[in-house]
């Protein structure tokens, strides 16, 4: 098979989903052309000025840095349509509407080369209709491709072939998009509204009719639907004023039109309620109002008894809590169908028609019951999809359960389950996941970019991937190889709560590193997010507590020496880092000789949020960076350098992507940055056997770093001072800054002076110990702990 290049991407349509798949596309280093109308006055291409303007405003950001925004150009449909032929991949990404969708197929169509992929970005529409507004010549590269909004952070991509798809194109595109952007693919069936959307919305429906059925209110349902059951936060109704009503009402409509034979059809219209708030513009987020709306700091909730808007503040029964609260799958469920209380005959009525909706339908609209639960995880939040809980609280008792439902005329529809319901005892196994339309189980898919996720996003009762072999583990740490990717790179991972680094993780990293000089070839520091959170605060809360300072200075200098030791092993340590990597967790991931990083990586040392400053080697990290940068500008003046530093340090600034994190000095330019975070251990592995075999070297330990001394610390100084004297930070953030000041500055010692590397972790270490003396520092540890937030004292 050869090379699937994509080298340029054009997206049809500048809209809220157009510009973001633009956006992640250029954050992907994919360049983009980006089409719209052209504006009826003004220039040209006003229309994609203005959408490329919005997508630096919008929070979460779209952009993995905002300097990837030069990387998307703006054209128009006018006069720009010959830049289509510069493209591999077109993506069509304009209103739902099919004869929209076939007018712009017809104008574009004789500008698009006949090797590029085309494909339309549409959440329900059929894609078989659409094919046929391209010309036969183009057919064979043309299929559906859904992503979820927004698609940056949405893991889900629906790929939707038709009967003239290229199989090999396919193959090509879904590999691209797993590897280059990230996502997790599912290949639904061109069936309205494909796989997630039909269930998920079905599921909203469900939830909607129970809602009213039972007189229950929205934050109610919202209390229920949530976290309780593995849900978003968002919930369920939270949910559909961040989609959108309208565009919910739209889906439930496509759904109405074109799913007329559904046994469930006469479900498919939306509520009374919900039609009156979206005629009177009352939308949801995107305009401030809609089933919650937000006065002053007070979040009201729609009452439709009272037709007017109440304080939210909907709870679950203490009795239903205590159910949910239930470890046992099996028996939660047995205990919520027989309760009477409201609340649980809504959780077991929500339940038992997606059950039931699923199974029925899982034949016409999934290739197998994995890619329907994978679908739902990726683009709703479930932590579990339908059949992964159906299959945990007990198939066939559930089975029977939903059947006599059925048949007692308490389900929402009247269509029997499928025999092979009650000839199964679940639908995943080791051998793979149950087919309905193909009556066997289906394994996984065999495309080789799935090679690359050596520990993929599993489902219940899948055999589960590899452990590997321990080499060595004390409480702390747990070293260990892959022999099947390579016996010599041991795998470093801590078995620590969020991987918080205390004793027993830096005694184990010490080992295992001396271990790995005596016997491997490298390690990769590896474990799933978090990558880690920094030091254990508990610990830390605890000797602070009973004085023992003396014993929290060796553990800083513990801390110290083990960023040094993953600095300066006598074998390569790569850092595989995904999710959080804070304070000690940054530091630990800037000594290593090498990085990868998952785009989505927040990286920063944030110790100024508990009154104190980065003292495992992260302050001396930026102040070697600020020496080196010194080195090779014209004056050789550190302190610019140095400066910045001082502010992403002071201020706790955190990288909210992998290239950002770059861009902020906690990792590298030669790092290597992934978007698919399953993959990440997989390159590291090789990134360490390449180090190895290039022969690398540890780096010597500095002796002459030039520091910014006294000077540099009486002009960051002098920042501080008009802060506090205009009210911005308080008398112990000034202190906690000017510490920070001290440690990047090496110490009170002449400007420019020469130190080495020890000298500054020793200037760290004690600002750091002096802090953790004061009562303010101590307070903000306990408040942490007790809130989770920062405390301004």
């Amino acid at each position: 098979m050869s090379n699937f290049i994509i080298r340029k991407v054009a997206v049809l349509g500048a809209g809220v989903m157009g510009a973001q798949i633009a956006a992640h596309c250029a954050s992907a280093d994919v360049p983009v052309v980006l089409f719209d109308l052209p504006a009826p006055d003004g220039k040209p291409n006003a229309v994609v000025d203005k959408a490329l303007a919005g997508l630096k405003k919008l929070d979460p950001a779209p952009l993995a840095t905002k300097d990837r925004l030069a990387f998307i150009d703006a054209a128009n449909y006018g006069s720009d349509l010959e830049q289509l032929r510069e493209c591999d991949l077109i993506i069509e990404a304009i209103a739902e509407k099919m004869e929209w969708k076939l007018d712009l197929y017809a104008k574009v169509a004789p500008h698009v080369r006949p090797d590029a992929v085309f494909a339309s970005n549409t959440s329900g529409l059929a894609i078989g209709r659409l094919a046929e507004g391209m010309p036969a010549s183009l057919r064979g590269r043309f299929c559906g491709i859904h992503f979820f909004n927004p698609p940056r952070y949405m893991h889900l991509v629906e790929l939707i072939a038709t009967r003239d798809t290229e199989p090999a194109m396919l193959d090509g595109l879904e590999s691209w998009l797993t590897t280059r952007l990230g996502k997790g693919i599912v290949r639904a069936r061109d069936t309205p509204n494909f796989v997630a959307n039909r269930v998920g919305v079905f599921s909203i429906l469900a939830v909607m009719h129970h809602t009213a059925r039972l007189g229950l209110g929205f934050d109610e349902v919202d209390a229920l639907t949530g976290p309780r059951i593995g849900r978003p936060k968002s919930a369920t109704y939270r949910t559909a004023d961040v989609v959108g009503l309208d565009t919910l009402a739209h889906v439930v409509g496509t759904m109405q039109a074109t799913l007329a034979d559904d046994p469930w059809h006469a479900h498919f219209r939306t509520p009374e309620w919900l039609a009156a708030l979206i005629a009177k513009g009352a939308l949801g987020q995107k305009t401030r109002a809609g089933i919650y709306r937000k006065e002053g700091k007070s979040i009201l909730v729609l009452d439709l008894a009272r037709q007017d808007y109440r304080p939210s503040g909907g709870e679950v029964a203490p009795e239903v809590d205590e159910i949910l609260q239930l470890r046992d799958p099996r028996e939660k469920f047995a205990r919520l169908a027989a309760c009477p209380h409201p609340q649980a005959q809504f959780l077991w009525s929500i339940f038992r028609d997606v059950f039931h909706y699923c199974a029925v339908h899982l034949a016409g609209i999934a290739d197998n019951a994995r890619d329907l639960d994978l679908a739902m995880r990726w683009g709703f939040g479930w932590a579990q999809g339908p059949f992964e809980t159906w299959q945990a609280a007990g198939w066939r008792e559930v089975a029977e359960k939903v059947r006599e439902d059925i048949e007692h005329g308490r389900a929402l529809a009247a269509a029997p389950l499928p025999a092979w319901v009650f000839e199964r005892s679940g639908v995943h196994e080791p051998a793979g996941s149950y087919s309905a339309a193909e009556n066997a189980l289906k394994p996984r898919s065999p495309l080789p970019v799935y090679g690359r996720q050596l520990y993929p996003e599993q489902v219940l009762g899948e055999a589960p991937s590899a452990r590997g072999e321990t080499l060595w583990e004390n409480e702390g740490v747990r070293l260990w190889t892959r022999p099947d990717q390579d016996a010599r790179i041991g795998i470093l991972s801590f078995k620590s709560k969020m991987h918080t680094i205390g004793d027993e993780v830096l005694d184990g990293l010490l080992e295992a590193v001396a271990r790995a000089e005596r016997d491997l070839d490298g390690v990769v520091l590896w474990h799933e997010a978090p990558f880690a959170v920094g030091a254990n605060l508990q610990q830390v809360a605890a000797a602070c507590a009973a004085g023992q300072f003396e014993r929290l200075e060796k553990t800083v200098a513990k801390f110290q020496q083990a960023s040094m030791t993953l600095k300066h092993a006598q074998v390569p340590v790569v850092a595989a880092v995904q999710g959080m990597a804070l304070g000690g967790g940054c530091e630990f991931a800037m000594h290593a000789a090498h990085r990868v990083l998952a785009l989505e990586s927040y990286v920063g040392l944030v110790e100024a949020g508990v009154g104190l400053i980065p003292a495992g080697g992260g302050s001396k990290e930026f102040a070697l960076q600020a020496h080196r940068l010194a080195q090779r500008a014209a004056g050789g003046d550190v302190f610019p350098y140095v400066q910045t530093a001082f502010q992403t340090i002071a201020m706790a600034t955190v990288a909210k992507s992998a290239p950002e994190a770059v861009q902020l000095g906690f990792a590298q330019a030669s790092d290597d940055l992934l978007f698919n975070a399953h993959e990440l251990l997989y390159v590291a592995i090789r990134r360490a056997r390449a180090l190895a075999e290039a022969g690398w070297r540890p780096p010597l330990v500095e002796r002459q770093v030039m520091v910014a001394g006294r000077n540099g610390i009486a002009t960051c100084e002098l920042m501080l001072v008009n802060m506090r004297e205009g009210g911005f930070i308080s008398a112990h953030d000034y202190r906690v800054a000017k510490a920070a000041a001290t440690a990047l500055c090496g110490g009170e010692v002449d400007t420019n002076a020469r130190v080495s590397e020890q000298w500054i972790l020793d200037v760290e270490r004690a600002q750091f110990v002096d802090l953790l003396k004061t009562a303010e520092t101590r307070q903000r540890i306990v408040h942490m702990l007790e809130t989770g937030k920062p405390l301004r004292n």
